[in-house]
Parts: structure tokens; C-alpha cells; sequence
């Protein structure tokens, strides 16, 4: 059959370990037999980040900005034993937090749902969709190790004007210390991407963070979301039947567990890195859930929403199957291709990328599936196919589409 045309480029970011092996297989299995595409590749394996001092990092952000379309592979965000392990010059920054401040915008991340597989929390019987807000706090922090007593500051110093001193601690001995910080323009933007989203996808809005506690960085927080919603989206809202409600984070935990779902839960960035894998292992695996950054200045980049499987890939170094799920990375991809074939208005593309899709959810519904789905499949398969087996499994189903 003659290839599809994706007519203008899509940024590819390369990524570590067993995500980087699935990467490769599924380019070669699903995409490259079917597609004409242009890709600009930049190679994120920490190697090549400390071979660059990271600017390999800041290079695939520009590219996004000029292409508008990016999709990511999972990377390693260095501790002290990759340092050794990779003998890298230092524990550089979190590649995705790096990328995501330079992009701005809201990290939306839902649930891949297929028939056979029940969600472990029993009263959910919709998708939960997390946004994530994509800038700052503890990803672009400043943090320093007190060697013993001192007095530790928080010091703002206005252009023009007389520094603001305010105590943090008077140590008595040794701690820790660390600085975080937001912006107005970044948390406007996540604001109104998230009720943005809502409004596109027909869900109720929720956000939670603790202004009881944090009475200045959290309540800014739901200022500003309030102020938004007043101003821009309550009769919007109000047209389309839908709700906004905000809540303290743990009292929408507590909410969340007794809810049949159906809504977004917008959340600041850690809050949304640790409950969208909550969300993710209890509606099935890690590796069934989508992730998008969607920028307000109109870059979209899709990513798996799961770390790069470490485990399994020195099980693939020694030569062992693995059993790996690579349905993550394929929606990374798919939503890439149909957000591109939306821009450059070509539906061939986006048709494309929806049978991709359509097989993948097919091949698991069908009983074929990776370890991680097997155990929580309804009714049990007879057994589990390998990493390999499963992209091949999806390629017949895909080839029987076309």
C-alpha cells in the first residue's frame, strides 16, 4: 500500500532503557511500514544529555515551539546511583520538568480503558482525568543542605526597591532547606486550560490544593482559579451543565474514592504527578494512561505517562524476555498523529492514527495482553504474551484495518 503522508513534522524525543527498546519496535512495527513522516530526533538518553550538558533537552523544547507537535519517550531523571551507574557529570534536572517550563501549559493525563480490565476502586464507571499543572514548585526549585545552626531566610528583593526578609528556621543544627516558587502568568494559563478542557470534553472540574495550610502560594491558587471561572467560563459552564468545585486536596482524595468519576481533576504539580499514577494503577497499569502538555501558546507534546521500566530492561540486557506494555507509548504516538493530521488538515492521518488505536484496544479485549494486564484481566487469559509478541499481535490487527 502506498505510505500516508504526514506533511509537516512531528519533534520525535528518544528516551532510556525498556521504553527506549519499545520505542524503536514500535516505529518499526506500526509506524515507518505505513507512514511517510518527517521527524526531527533529538536523543534524550542521559548519556547523550550529559555528553550535551543538557542543551540536547532545551534543543527538543525550541523544536517543539517551531513544530508545535512533539512526542516523548519516558527518560531518566538522574539520582545519585545513575550518576555512577551512567558516570555522569552530575544529577541533572528532570528532562520532562525542563521541557514543560520552557512550553508552559497543563499536563492532561486519563485513563486507557478496555472492557476486560475493572477499575480497583469499585464505584468508578467513568474516566478520571487528571490535569496537571506543568510549571514550577518543587520541579524548578532551589535546595541546600544546612550543615549545622544558622538562620535560613526567604529573601525578595523588588527592582528599585528594599529587600522583604521573612525567617524560614533558626537551626539549632543540621537540615534542609528548599525553595519553590509560581507564577501569575504560568498559573492563569493553567486555569484556563483546565476549564477549557472541561468544556471540550463535557466533564465537571474539580481543583484541591491546601490553602488552610499554604494561606498565600496555595490560596493564590484558588484565587486566581476562582477569578477565572467567574470571569471567562460560569455561564459557559452553566450553558453546558457543568460544575466547577473546589476542595482541600485531601478532602478530594476522599471524594475521589467514593465517586463514580466522569470529571477532571485539575492539580498542581506534584499533587498531579502523584495522583495521576495513582489514578493510572487503579483503573489498570501504568502503562494504560495518556499524557498531553498542552500549551497555551499552541505546542502540544504527548508522552508516556510511566518512568522507563528499569527493572525489565536489565532483564533485556541479559538476554530475557519481557513481558512489557507498550500501549502508553503507542497512544503517545497516536495522539501526536492526530493532533498533527488536525493542524495540517489531513484526515488520512488522523484515521490512521485512530485504527492504531482501535487494534491495540482490540488485541487486549481480544485476551492477548502483556504481564502487568494479565493479572488484572476479567476473565483471566490463558497466559501472557512477550513484549515483541504483543506489538505483533496489534501490527496483524492494524494491517487487517488498512
Amino acid at each position: 500500500m502506498e505510505k500516508i503522508k504526514v506533511i509537516s513534522p512531528i519533534v520525535e524525543i528518544d528516551g532510556d532503557e525498556m521504553t527506549r527498546i519499545m520505542w524503536a519496535m514500535l516505529k518499526e512495527k506500526l509506524l515507518l511500514p505505513y507512514l511517510d513522516m518527517q521527524l526531527e530526533y533529538y536523543d534524550l538518553h542521559v548519556k547523550h544529555r550529559d555528553d550535551t550538558d543538557d542543551q540536547v533537552t532545551i534543543d527538543a523544547a525550541e523544536a517543539i515551539k517551531r513544530h508545535k507537535v512533539g512526542v516523548k519517550c519516558a527518560t531518566i531523571t538522574p539520582n545519585a546511583d545513575r550518576v555512577t551507574e551512567y558516570d555522569l557529570k552530575q544529577q541533572w534536572k528532570s528532562p520532562n520538568a525542563t521541557i514543560r517550563a520552557m512550553l508552559d501549559g497543563t499536563v492532561f493525563r486519563a485513563p486507557i480503558l478496555v472492557n476486560n480490565v475493572k477499575p480497583a476502586v469499585t464505584s468508578w464507571k467513568k474516566p478520571i482525568v487528571i490535569g496537571r499543572h506543568a510549571y514550577g514548585d518543587v520541579y524548578k526549585n532551589q535546595e541546600h543542605r544546612v550543615d549545622g545552626p544558622g538562620k535560613a531566610e526567604l529573601v525578595f528583593t523588588p527592582e528599585g526597591g528594599e529587600p522583604v526578609r521573612l525567617t524560614i528556621q533558626d537551626f539549632g543544627g543540621p537540615g534542609i532547606i528548599q525553595g519553590i516558587h509560581n507564577t501569575d502568568e504560568s498559573i492563569y494559563s493553567f486555569a484556563r486550560a483546565c476549564f477549557t478542557y472541561s468544556l471540550d470534553r463535557k466533564i465537571d472540574c474539580w481543583f484541591s490544593t491546601k490553602d488552610t495550610i499554604s494561606k498565600t502560594y496555595d490560596a493564590h491558587f484558588r484565587d486566581v482559579f476562582q477569578e477565572v471561572f467567574d470571569n471567562e467560563f460560569k455561564d459557559k459552564f452553566e450553558a453546558a451543565g457543568l460544575q466547577y468545585f473546589f476542595t482541600l486536596i485531601d478532602d478530594a482524595v476522599a471524594r475521589v474514592m467514593k465517586d463514580e468519576g466522569g470529571f477532571l481533576w485539575a492539580c498542581k504539580n506534584y499533587d498531579g504527578d502523584v495522583m495521576s499514577d495513582m489514578l493510572a494503577s487503579a483503573f489498570g497499569s501504568l502503562a494504560m494512561m495518556t499524557s498531553v502538555l498542552v500549551s497555551p501558546h499552541g505546542y502540544f507534546e504527548y508522552e508516556a505517562a510511566h518512568g522507563t521500566v528499569q527493572r525489565h530492561y536489565y532483564k533485556h540486557q541479559a538476554g530475557e524476555k519481557t513481558s512489557t506494555n507498550s500501549m502508553a507509548l503507542i497512544f503517545a504516538w497516536t495522539g501526536a498523529l492526530t493532533k498533527r493530521a488536525e493542524l495540517d488538515n489531513t484526515p488520512e492521518v488522523a484515521d490512521f492514527a485512530a485504527k492504531l488505536e482501535q487494534s491495540a484496544l482490540e488485541t487486549i479485549e481480544a485476551g492477548v495482553m502483556t504481564g502487568d494486564m494479565a493479572r488484572i484481566a476479567e476473565p483471566k487469559p490463558s497466559g501472557h504474551v512477550n513484549t515483541e509478541q504483543f506489538l505483533d499481535a496489534i501490527a496483524e490487527r492494524l494491517q487487517s484495518k488498512l
